[in-house]
């Protein structure tokens, strides 16, 4: 009845379907599907576009089976066979031949298949750890079954010498187990050629040997009421290990504690009789494991003082003791914290004698905090204590003076003696007979000021700082003359657009518009580097008249502060500031710089030489140029002429070639000799001339002379 009403439901669902399409195509052949599983049902519907004769054919060949093949109407039929078998399976066509003559034809190919189906394939397997596992898929189905394995969705390849493969008889191959192999693996067996599959979920389970891992085979630790001590077991194992402990006492629930695997042990309030071997075992079906955990128990050092801090004036005497105790016996060891320095000397002015520590004549920098430590190899204990004097003086201190008052600039603060400076303690007077007068002053104030004072007036002046202990010594005294307030000179100014950075030199324009209607007297310039912080002011002083600011011998790559005062007869100016950088120091090329300079000096030389040598040669008729005249050109040099008598001088008058000549001279080519009463003349004709004074002169010989 089930078969009947779902044959019943698809034919209606068909006749539905043809009434929807309608019977604008000529030939329609439906199924419900082309894939048929063996044993269930195939049904085709032809439906034709008019009346006619229907035929069905199979694979080529006619297919008029009366228990398959029935008539609808006459314009439908339809093929229907219950339980398809492996041989349903091929093409179907749909013949049609129509009243008006026209024929016309529909096919589709059904595929009948069985299975795939994994029959006893096993789905849960466990390999031991490092060894090779083999996990069969057994597949069975018609037609032709393909087998894949996928993990995580990702096809496992059949690669050669890959560890984990596919091997042809659809075997999973797993070389040299390991624990990231355990888990779920899926065997995919599908139809060829068709998009029918099945698929069959596998587990692999990786067993494992437990193991114990101790991060330390020894444990030091100290006995103490707040003490509580852990020993841990690290097990690793598959399956889970049990874990077990066996300890050197009775189980105490209240002094042993264990977490939820056992893998830790908590031993709380530990004490001396903790001492011992502690062991962990961990069990699996594999095999059994265990470790050994020596625990040390000491008692930890202790430090006691006799005071934790003193109070001592400059030049006194001071004694602290300490006392250390534990076990092992602790080291007793003196600290400076000021300095990190060990004090271990047992004689000089500051010594340690059987844990006392003791100074004699203590000095401002003697003062701050000394620790006693107890050292042993347990660990470490320490009690601090803090030694109080008065500050030292202040050594780097300038002083400047200002309308009516007086300006302390401290550079750098001075020894506090232990205890923060409170204040610092300003005094002046006017004459050695006078008493001192004094004012109290905040540490952070900078400048520092006296005032008012008396414009004009000379002063002598120091400073001291305190703190809890009292006062210090005073700096070295200062006399300085104030200034008046009316008058002074307005702050100068400065050329910034005009500014010059050259290398490590700075220089900048100065112009005063206001000198306060009294003649200036000079500049004061102060300028300190602020990149490094704490670098002292640097100062000069510029005569009133001075037109730019220069500064040479600046560090490279730093930041600096200027400040410029004008300064007259009635005080100082505000000072005018700015900043400004040096940069990176550039790179060296001094060998190419020498080089070119050598270059630069031979050309030089080389011109002046050329220029001399011609000079000689032309005017002179010597230099290297005029021998290599001579050596090319021969004895026969064009313009060279010399005049020889029989004795190598002549009486009368001699004119060179070119220019005018007395009577019966010869008016070109040579050189005349003329006697001294205007007789004949003789023209003298030199084969060569002597280059250099040591050569002798070479023979002449006489031409006709020329008639008068």
């Amino acid at each position: 009845m089930a078969n009947q009403s779902a044959l019943i439901l698809r034919m209606t669902s068909l006749l539905l379907l043809l009434l929807v399409c309608g019977t604008d195509a000529k030939m329609d052949l439906i199924t419900s599907q082309q894939d048929i599983l063996v044993g269930k049902e195939i049904m085709l519907l032809c439906k034709a576009g008019g009346e006619g004769a229907i035929t069905w054919m199979k694979d080529g060949e006619d297919f008029d089976d009366e228990d398959k093949v029935s008539t609808v109407d006459e314009t439908t039929s339809k093929v229907l066979i219950k339980k398809a078998t492996m041989q349903d399976a091929g093409s179907y066509s749909c013949l049609c031949e129509f009243e008006n003559g026209h024929s016309d034809n529909t096919q589709i190919t059904i595929y009948v298949y069985e299975g795939p189906s994994f029959g006893g394939t096993t789905t849960y397997h466990e390999f031991l750890e490092g060894t090779d596992g083999v996990v069969p898929c057994l597949v069975t189905g018609q037609p032709t079954v393909d087998v894949h394995w996928l993990r995580d969705k990702q096809e496992i390849p059949s690669n050669a010498g890959r560890r984990v493969r596919q091997l042809r008889d659809n075997t999973l191959f797993i070389e040299k187990v390991s624990r990231e192999d355990a888990g779920t693996y899926m065997c995919q067996a599908q139809i060829r050629g068709r998009t029918i599959d099945k698929t069959l979920t596998v587990s692999v389970v990786v067993n494992a040997p437990p193991t114990v891992h101790l991060k330390e085979e020894v444990k030091n630790v100290i006995a103490g009421p707040e003490t509580n001590f852990t020993l841990l077991c690290l097990v690793n194992g598959l399956p889970q290990p049990n874990i077990t402990w066996t300890m050197p006492m009775t189980f105490d629930p209240s002094h042993h504690q264990f977490n939820s695997d056992q893998s830790q042990l908590t031993i709380r309030s530990v004490a001396r009789e903790d001492y011992g071997e502690y062991v962990c075992t961990a069990t699996n079906k594999i095999a059994e494991s265990s470790a050994t955990i020596m625990l040390h128990v000491f008692e930890a050092p202790e430090v006691s003082v006799s005071a934790e801090w003193q109070n001592v004036s400059v030049g006194e005497r001071v004694s602290v003791s300490c006392n250390v105790s534990g076990h092992p016996q602790p080291e007793l060891h003196w600290l400076n914290k000021h300095n990190g320095q060990t004090m271990d000397s047992t004689y000089g002015r500051i010594r340690v004698v059987d844990g006392v520590l003791t100074i004699d004549e203590v000095l401002p920098s003697d003062g701050g905090l000394y620790s006693c430590m107890a050292v042993s190899s347990t660990g470490n204990a320490s009690r601090d204590v803090a030694i109080y004097t008065q500050p030292g003086p202040p050594h780097y201190l300038s002083v400047s003076p200002g309308p009516t008052s007086i300006l302390f600039f401290l550079k750098t603060p001075p020894v506090s003696g232990g205890a923060p400076i409170t204040n610092y303690v300003l005094q002046w007077r006017q004459s050695a007979a006078e008493q001192w007068k004094e004012l109290l002053t905040a540490p952070a104030l900078e400048p520092m000021v006296i005032t008012p004072l008396k414009p004009y007036t000379l002063y002598t002046v120091r400073l001291a700082a305190m703190n809890a202990v009292g006062r210090g010594q005073f700096s070295d005294t200062n006399t300085v003359r104030t200034h008046g307030i009316q008058g002074e000179p307005d702050s100068p100014v400065l050329s910034m657009d005009a500014v010059k950075v050259e290398a490590n030199s700075f220089s900048v324009p100065l112009k005063q518009i206001d000198d306060g209607e009294t003649p200036l007297q000079h500049f004061n310039v102060r300028y300190k580097q602020v990149s490094t912080g704490g670098t002292e002011w640097k100062e000069k002083q510029l005569s009133s008249n001075a037109e730019s600011i220069s500064l040479q011998g600046l560090s490279f790559g730093s930041d600096y502060q200027l400040e410029v005062t004008a300064v007259n007869a009635n005080g100082s100016s505000i000072p005018a500031t700015f900043n400004f950088t040096i940069g990176a120091q550039p790179v060296s090329n001094q060998s190419m710089t020498k080089g070119t300079v050598v270059a630069i000096v031979m050309v030089i030389f080389l011109v002046v030489f050329l220029l001399v040598d011609a000079s000689c040669c032309y005017i002179n008729r010597c230099g290297l140029l005029m021998s290599i005249a001579v050596k090319v050109f021969g004895q026969k040099v064009p313009g060279l002429r010399m005049l020889e008598d029989g004795e190598g001088t002549t009486n009368g008058e001699v004119k060179l070639k070119g220019m005018s000549t007395p009577r019966g001279s010869l008016q070109q080519g040579g050189v005349q000799a003329i006697t001294k009463d205007g007789g004949q003349l003789t023209e003298v004709t030199c084969d060569k001339a002597p280059l250099t004074k040591n050569e002798k002169i070479q023979p002449c010989k006489d031409l006709p002379a020329a008639n008068a």
